[in-house]
């Protein structure tokens, strides 16, 4: 009978997981509401508007990572007893105040864990909330997990107990980028373009920098920072790009603004490349085309044609799992992320079957978290929270070339590896000074 009431259980969350693709966070949050014993999980993201896109691709990864947890009996707390994870998704529209508002509702419905990342200044706002909230009601605090809110401040000046960042920063990826570009001699003209918030503004300044120390002989011909998820029509700035003489673009755009962005570049001849944060996906290798061959370079901490036999089991099991290929974006640091929360969980029980977490413990435990997953080993560093872990840089070719056996979204386009750093490289300093809860 036992065995029959989980297996139930597992019906009803996979139902659950499926229901809210279809009909979104109001039927989710109402059969939630039956699972008490779920430990709950609130998705807060840009679910419509501009970047839907990006915030769905997310939840997809964030379904898929929490399905394998509860295919295995949940979070085991020890005596016997488990309990599953429930994913709740709340629409911030990438707006700040919705976001907060979001939050609100998820911390009323029981939400212990909060995931964001599609927006720096989203994060840098859910963040400043959380810290107070967790101070005003120790008796429901709350984590922020960050899989792509990459401001460094948010693990540096603004580090806070209550956060764990697992994807690598913005300085760290631009580390990443110019491990390449320092050695691409052919370059001597780029223009730096991004988004008009905090990340925006980080990237370019560490482009800046950067360059400095690694290609002092690099002339910056043109820098610009635009609207944030407003621009439809890009080509005055490709046009500004092209008439710059730049050789090369650096750009930390995601989204419709980095496919826009580049789909103008095209159009207006440009045939420099583009050293990218998020070329490798979203509509980008589709919209560029064969002018990207040889051209779009991306940073990651996975690629699909990372070489391995565990590398190409996880791609796989995850193409078995969303087979469409506009469903093809899959997240390494997010898998890790969800696996990383469910340990932590299970080391941080005192009382085996407690019904109740002890929020700073599983905290405490999160950032001695240590994972080896499909052959990915990473590591959360404990002064500021901020995750560990290899990354790769990859060039965009045309899918069955050397290198590029799966492509990208079904676009015939994917990425060759051509560059791969250890986490100990991919490390950068931090200026954090954690401040740590007396209990």
């Amino acid at each position: 009978m036992y065995k029959f009431r989980i297996s139930l259980l597992k019906l009803a969350l996979a139902a659950l997981a499926l229901g809210s693709f279809c009909s979104g966070t109001a039927q989710a949050q109402a059969t939630a509401a039956s699972t008490g014993a779920a430990i709950r999980i609130a998705l807060i993201e840009g679910l419509s508007g501009p970047f839907a896109a990006p915030g769905e691709a997310v939840f997809r990864n964030l379904v898929w990572a929490v399905e394998r947890v509860n295919s295995r009996g949940g979070v085991r707390l020890g005596g016997g007893a488990s309990r599953p994870l429930l994913l709740q998704r709340y629409d911030s529209k990438g707006q700040n105040e919705e976001a907060l508002s979001a939050l609100r509702s998820a911390i009323d419905d029981g939400a212990q864990f909060v995931m964001q990342g599609n927006s720096s200044a989203n994060a840098a706002a859910l963040l400043d909330a959380i810290n107070k909230h967790n101070e005003r009601e120790p008796a429901r605090r709350v984590l922020l997990l960050n899989y792509s809110a990459v401001d460094p401040v948010l693990t540096n000046e603004k580090c806070s107990f209550w956060h764990f960042r697992f994807d690598a920063h913005a300085d760290m990826r631009m580390a990443a980028l110019m491990d390449v570009l320092k050695d691409d001699r052919a370059i001597q003209r780029v223009y730096l373009i991004g988004q008009d918030y905090s990340f925006g503004q980080a990237v370019l300044r560490e482009a800046r920098r950067q360059l400095g120390v690694q290609r002092p002989d690099v002339a910056i011909v043109g820098e610009e920072l635009h609207p944030m998820g407003r621009i439809k029509d890009f080509l005055p700035y490709a046009g500004k790009i092209k008439a710059s003489g730049a050789q090369a673009v650096i750009t930390g755009n995601w989204g419709n603004d980095l496919t826009l962005l580049v789909k103008a570049a095209k159009e207006a001849g440009f045939e420099g490349k583009f050293y990218t944060f998020y070329g490798n996906a979203l509509g980008a290798p589709a919209a560029i085309g064969d002018a990207g061959v040889g051209r779009v370079i991306a940073v990651a901490e996975w690629l699909p044609n990372v070489a391995g036999a565990q590398s190409e089991a996880f791609y796989q099991a995850f193409k078995a799992r969303f087979p469409k290929p506009a469903d093809d974006y899959v997240h390494l640091r997010m898998q890790l992320m969800v696996e990383a929360l469910a340990q932590a969980i299970e080391r941080s029980v005192k009382v085996p079957g407690a019904d109740t977490l002890d929020i700073v413990s599983v905290a405490t435990q999160l950032e001695k978290s240590r994972l080896n997953f499909y052959g990915q080993t990473a590591a959360m560093r404990a002064s500021d929270h901020q995750f560990q872990q290899p990354l790769v840089v990859g060039m965009m070719e045309r899918m069955g070339t050397p290198g590029v056996k799966f492509d990208v979204e079904g676009s015939g386009y994917g990425f060759r590896v051509i560059r791969s750093i250890s986490a100990e490289r991919a490390a950068q300093p931090t200026s954090c000074s954690m401040q740590r809860p007396a209990s």
